[in-house]
């Protein structure tokens, strides 16, 4: 618990020890690929110099499941030092899931074996999402790195919150 609030104390103190700091969104377009768990494009619109609009489309597969996901996200931004930021936001996603095919395999008692395949099929995938994270700005180029976690909650798979499953680097280019 000392550690904690240590560490709390110090960004604390960190970010009250910057003087003022200009504005953190400065072009109006970025587009880039989003890596983690989830795989996929991003797309972030400016509306002010403090908020903007994200879209993702994401891709996510591993042994037992394939998802698709388009998230909207509404963000605010604020600074922490030159060409460093931090942001937040919620928003949501609509997309599909799909249970991998299972083929079985059972042995009889008479010696053959039976193989039985089984099919699923799609279903749709809603849920509410949140983003937090930070972002630099790379001051010689049209570059911005960023980390984020962006907890979401699925309505119909589910019904699970998953808080650190959605961890991203997003790279981007600003236009």
């Amino acid at each position: 618990m000392k550690k904690a609030n240590w560490l709390l104390l110090t960004c604390g103190i960190t970010l009250l020890s910057f003087g003022k700091v200009s504005a953190q969104l400065d072009t109006q377009h970025a587009v880039g690929g989003r890596f983690g768990s989830a795989t996929g494009f991003s797309y972030r619109y400016t509306l002010a110099e403090d908020r903007a609009v994200q879209g993702i489309m994401s891709l996510q597969s591993n042994s037992t499941s394939r998802r698709f996901r388009l998230v909207g996200l509404y963000e605010f931004h604020k600074p922490i030092a030159e060409n460093f930021s931090w942001f937040y936001g919620f928003g949501g996603s609509v997309g599909s899931f799909r249970q991998k095919d299972v083929v079985e395999t059972t042995q009889n008692t008479d010696g053959s074996v039976t193989t039985r395949r089984i099919d699923h099929k799609s279903e749709l995938a809603l849920s509410i999402d949140g983003i937090i994270g930070v972002e630099y700005a790379i001051p010689t180029t049209p570059l911005s790195v960023s980390v984020d976690v962006k907890p979401y909650f699925d309505f119909l798979q589910e019904s699970s919150l998953r808080l650190i499953d959605p961890l991203g680097l997003t790279i981007r280019y600003k236009f």
